[in-house]
């Protein structure tokens, strides 16, 4: 499912069967029904079809909740390939519309998101627009006072896809300071969240705080970025328990069950709906030895390693776009491609490729961790691989997560936008 016509007509053919799945299921129940009773069913049929259907509509194409907030003000925006009004990018939206943009600040993998997991972006000029580019990735992942001394109001519009370990959540952390300390108000142009239907996976030990994981919530925190940043300001999160001067401006017709396909990629490697429900999961490889599939056409859709016995599926990490230098480059790995008929709506952590990968190399002799550190600032602690190493199950590991896991669900209800 790539993004590209062939998945548009996919969303649109599984939105299809669910609402003929809908409709039947609801028919029965109407011609179950006494004939007082029929109307009342007709109706709720009615009213259920209509909420299928009904588009959500993000925060930035509701440009009349936000336009009196920048008018006359010298405006930041930061954002991303994924930040459009639909199919124009938010920046010429807002140009064309005569708001004052200064500049754009752009987070891990660039302005327009074509740069690796990891790699240094530059600071340079929009060649569209000429607007200049400030990276906050790198070594400048805060605005500096020096970089906002010109801006009014700062507006975030970034996809995220709900997950600890995905940087933006981070680079949001350090704008909500670099604004409460500026006095500059901040407004999140709110998007869905398209792992928001669960919340699963260890809550951070603050002991393992780094830019892949600031906060005390799940690998799956189950909000969108608008919740989120609500969440930062209300837990008093930022340096000095600051607060950010912070208006979000929701979604229209989205619910976190509700499902979503992202109609732009939020990041090279994340280029389907697939990847995009297994990247939590799979993700915990990236400090193994084990490939997830990067330098091929389906990264985070697969898991392989050269040591893994034949299983009747190998695949070739080569060179290009979005991995420059893939790990086990040109090697040839023996490994599993993941079903999207099983995967596609996932509604846990899955640590059964992690197990299923330390185990095989582990009967091999091989060498499993390539950065321990790295593995455990994923994971949020250090437990994890000591779990692994004394044979737990799944169930029996996340047994360990439970009261954490509770007491977050809890906390987490303050800041909810969306049932």
């Amino acid at each position: 499912m790539k993004y590209s016509n062939d998945n548009r007509v996919f969303s649109w053919r599984l939105n299809y069967i669910k609402l003929f799945c809908l409709k039947s299921i609801l028919l029965g129940l109407v011609l179950s029904c006494t004939n007082s009773d029929r109307a009342y069913a007709f109706e709720d049929l009615k009213v259920a079809t209509e909420d299928t259907l009904r588009k959500i509509i993000v925060g930035a194409e509701r440009t009349g909740e936000y336009l009196d907030l920048i008018k006359d003000k010298r405006v930041g925006i930061v954002g991303n390939q994924s930040s459009m009004i639909r199919n124009t990018h938010v920046v010429d939206s807002l140009l064309a519309l005569g708001v004052n943009i200064q500049k754009v600040f752009s987070p891990e993998h660039g302005f327009r998101g074509k740069a690796d997991a990891g790699e240094h972006v530059k600071s340079q000029k929009d060649e569209k627009t000429g607007l200049p580019i400030v990276s906050l990735y790198g070594s400048n992942k805060k605005p500096s006072n020096d970089q906002v001394k010109d801006i009014d109001v700062m507006i975030f519009d970034i996809q995220d896809v709900g997950v600890r370990f995905y940087t933006y959540i981070s680079t949001l952390h350090y704008v909500m300071e670099s604004c409460a300390e500026n006095g500059i108000s901040l407004i999140i142009l709110d998007r869905p969240n398209p792992n928001g239907h669960y919340v699963d996976g260890p809550v951070l030990d603050k002991n393992y705080k780094s830019f892949i994981g600031m906060h005390e919530v799940p690998i799956v925190h189950g909000m969108t970025i608008g919740e989120y940043g609500k969440m930062i300001n209300g837990e008093g999160w930022l340096d000095g328990e600051l607060t950010c001067d912070l208006n979000v401006i929701s979604c229209e017709n989205y619910d976190h069950d509700k499902p979503y396909s992202l109609p732009v990629a939020p990041s090279p490697n994340l280029r389907s709906d697939l990847a995009i429900q297994l990247y939590p999961s799979l993700c915990l490889l990236e400090a193994t030895t084990v490939s997830i599939g990067r330098g091929t056409d389906h990264p985070f859709e697969q898991y392989g390693h050269p040591d893994f016995p034949e299983t009747g599926y190998s695949f070739t990490p080569q060179s290009g776009p979005g991995s420059k230098n893939p790990k086990l480059k040109s090697v040839t790995c023996n490994g599993y491609f993941l079903d999207d008929s099983i995967y596609y709506r996932m509604n846990s952590l899955d640590l059964s490729f992690v197990i299923n990968s330390y185990q095989l190399l582990t009967d091999k002799k091989s060498e499993f961790l390539l950065r321990p550190k790295s593995f455990n600032l994923l994971a949020g602690n250090s437990d994890l691989i000591k779990q692994l190493g004394f044979g737990l199950t799944e169930e029996e590991i996340k047994k360990t997560w439970e009261s954490e896991l509770s007491a977050y669900k809890e906390m987490r209800k303050k800041y909810l936008l969306y049932p």
